[in-house]
């Protein structure tokens, strides 16, 4: 119900009309009960059911397909898995448990969340109170940890896993934990926006024009306008991380781009991160933006989880909403499946609202010779495709057990 834009849980109403199609679906008093009853033990272990369900995934994925889809930068493809940490406010119109004004003005909750930039899965989450720190690196570990743990041993201890948030996850001790996961045999890494404080600024002004190079775009060529130098060395990052780099873009802002009193002043808007990667391997201070600027597409994975569940929490109960959050990450894990496993083309990168359009099909479910048919309307647009896609989905090796 949430992967196809439920907002409350009145809509199971949608699945429970069709029968033929889903069986027996909860009442409403009945879904309700099932959410208060949820504690966190419960949640461990729906946790612990994604999890195996996505080893199930992916390993589908590299039997059937290419595996999973690798992010690219700069016209080449990043190695490993991206982990990319944000938060974000959700607005509530009443008095919820621990909804709280934001920092932004409005009232409601401010939840962390974390995406596989590969396949857009939603890995983990938690529901915080409106008034949550943004850069509160306990709730960033958590938040971290419970991603790790959803990756399965073959990906976890055999890859690299690169992880990206902006400035509010620059804290120490987050920076220091994600180097500790490499005690447990996880190779983590870490590229985190750094606010711009009176030493960078300091360092930018000192730097010569011939140590900034030209910045690059997405597919590789040269960004029009922009930028890039290393500050390492030239400022303290004492308490971080050993080998430890601070990497800072400039370029012309664009109309209506909110500026610092030192952007204004210096006439171009500035972007300082850090990162651990080295420079050995191709870790050259242009790619390392370009590969930090990647981080923005988080948005995008954010504003489609909204449509599939975590737009809105529908209790006063804060415990019924972190369950309810829960379900949304497993519903956006369900269609990011479907466009790996199943789709092609466009449709292998479809939003929510594009995926939902393919899948509420005008169509016929008859019987005959002892066998079911879904019979596709002659004129749908994607009926090839959505054919071609149940034979996929039925052409899956079923999981062992």
């Amino acid at each position: 119900m949430l992967a196809d834009g439920g907002e409350a849980i009145a809509d199971l109403a949608v699945l429970r009309d069709q029968a033929g199609e889903f069986g027996s679906v909860a009442s409403t008093p009945t879904a309700w009960r099932l959410l208060a009853d949820t504690d966190e033990r419960a949640l461990a272990s729906l946790r612990s059911a994604r999890a195996q369900a996505r080893e199930v995934a992916w390993l589908q994925a590299a039997e059937h397909r290419e595996g999973i889809p690798a992010v690219r930068a700069a016209g080449r493809v990043l190695p490993g898995l991206i982990l990319d940490l944000d938060a974000t406010l959700v607005t509530c119109h009443s008095e919820k448990e621990q909804a709280a004004p934001t920092y932004k003005g409005g009232f409601g909750f401010h939840p962390l969340l974390c995406f596989l930039a590969n396949t857009g899965e939603a890995l983990s989450g938690r529901l915080r109170p409106g008034n949550a720190g943004a850069n509160t690196a306990a709730d960033h570990m958590t938040v971290l940890d419970q991603a790790l743990a959803q990756i399965h041993d073959a990906h976890r201890h055999g890859t690299d896993i690169l992880v990206r948030t902006d400035s509010a996850g620059s804290a120490k001790a987050l920076l220091a934990h994600v180097r500790d996961v490499r005690k447990r045999g996880i190779r983590a890494f870490f590229s985190v926006g750094y606010a711009i404080t009176e030493p960078i600024r300091r360092a930018i002004r000192a730097m010569p024009d011939r140590l900034w190079h030209p910045a690059l775009d997405q597919d590789g060529t040269l960004r029009d306008g922009a930028e890039v130098a290393e500050l390492t060395g030239m400022v303290d990052l004492e308490g971080y991380p050993t080998g430890t780099r601070i990497i800072v873009r400039r370029e012309r802002p664009h109309p209506g781009a909110q500026l610092s009193l030192f952007d204004q002043d210096e006439g171009l808007r500035h972007q300082v991160f850090l990162t651990d990667t080295p420079y050995s391997g191709g870790g050259s201070a242009q790619f390392l933006e370009v590969r930090h600027r990647g981080h923005a597409t988080v948005e995008d994975h954010i504003r489609c989880g909204k449509t599939t569940g975590f737009g809105r929490f529908p209790s006063r109960s804060f415990g019924v909403n972190a369950s309810w959050l829960e379900l949304s990450l497993a519903a956006i894990d369900l269609l990011a499946w479907t466009r790996v496993l199943l789709l092609d083309g466009e449709l292998a990168t479809a939003e929510p609202k594009k995926l939902r359009l393919l899948l509420h099909v005008a169509a016929r479910l008859t019987r005959g010779g002892r066998r079911l048919r879904l019979r596709i309307s002659a004129t749908w647009p994607w009926r090839h495709e959505l054919a071609t896609a149940f034979h996929r989905l039925a052409a899956l090796p079923r999981p062992a057990g």
